[in-house]
């Protein structure tokens, strides 16, 4: 069977609460981030993702004291990312009460990042978020929450990124992001059989189907979802029944 595929619902954090947009844009609120974490913790999603998603500098302490909130009430793996640029900001959030962080634009800036987070706190501890969309010439990562297209490719990204010793990779498809008619499982497998770390799959999630397809024909380790869950579309026990009964191995 494997290890267990894992349901991760994700929360992306603008001026304390949770937001969600399509295509990285038109933001609509979602909630209390603490009251959602919680629930999510209760109904069984294995970890949970918060992402800052304006990580300005001002928010940050209102974002670090957000984190401690939630880690005190959850008790499942808890990834935290947003304006994560050096050691101190690793340290501060995990000294809050995250497990895992995310770093995306600060590591393509300075790759050596990644070096230096798995070097001090593990590679457990550091995952890489990468945004990209596929051009007319291919996959490519995009920074600043997807408005900066930068010349690195996906697949020469992602290597390199397990090489520098990152312990997972998550991967967000801009184009599939948000629009619900599946995640991006082409490229997806290419990831995870070229690479010997796990990928999370996000962007995409619109039905149940989905999260089978992307275990199946995307050979994701893990998927990671929103709306569907924001807004009550898909329960979390629902959506894990469902999976067992396809076959796929997930923790009840």
């Amino acid at each position: 069977m494997g290890l267990a595929k894992r349901i991760i619902p994700c929360l992306d954090v603008k001026d304390g609460e949770t937001v969600k947009g399509t295509n990285f844009v038109n933001l609509r609120s979602a909630g209390d981030p603490v009251e959602l974490g919680k629930a999510y913790s209760e109904q069984g999603a294995d970890e949970l993702c918060f992402l800052d998603i304006t990580a300005s500098f001002e928010g940050r302490k209102t974002f670090t004291d957000m984190v401690t909130r939630v880690a005190k009430e959850i008790n499942i793996p808890f990834t935290v990312g947003g304006g994560i640029n050096e050691l101190a900001d690793v340290e501060r959030l995990l000294y809050a009460g995250a497990d895992k962080v995310s770093v995306n634009s600060a590591a393509i800036r300075r790759p050596e990042l990644i070096s230096e987070i798995t070097n001090r706190f593990g590679s457990q501890v550091c995952v890489v978020a990468i945004d990209a969309r596929f051009d007319a010439d291919g996959w490519h990562c995009y920074l600043k929450g997807g408005r900066e297209r930068t010349e690195r490719g996906l697949f020469e990204w992602a290597h390199e990124a397990q090489e520098r010793g990152a312990g997972e990779i998550l991967f967000t498809s801009m184009d599939h992001d948000g629009v619900k008619e599946g995640y991006a499982n082409e490229a997806l497998r290419e990831l995870a059989d070229n690479l010997s770390i796990p990928i999370i799959a996000s962007g995409g999630a619109g039905k149940k189907e989905h999260f089978r397809d992307t275990f199946i024909d995307g050979h994701a380790d893990a998927a990671l979802a929103a709306s569907v869950f924001h807004f009550g579309e898909i329960p979390i026990p629902e959506l894990k029944a469902y999976l067992k009964a396809e076959g796929i191995n997930v923790r009840m």
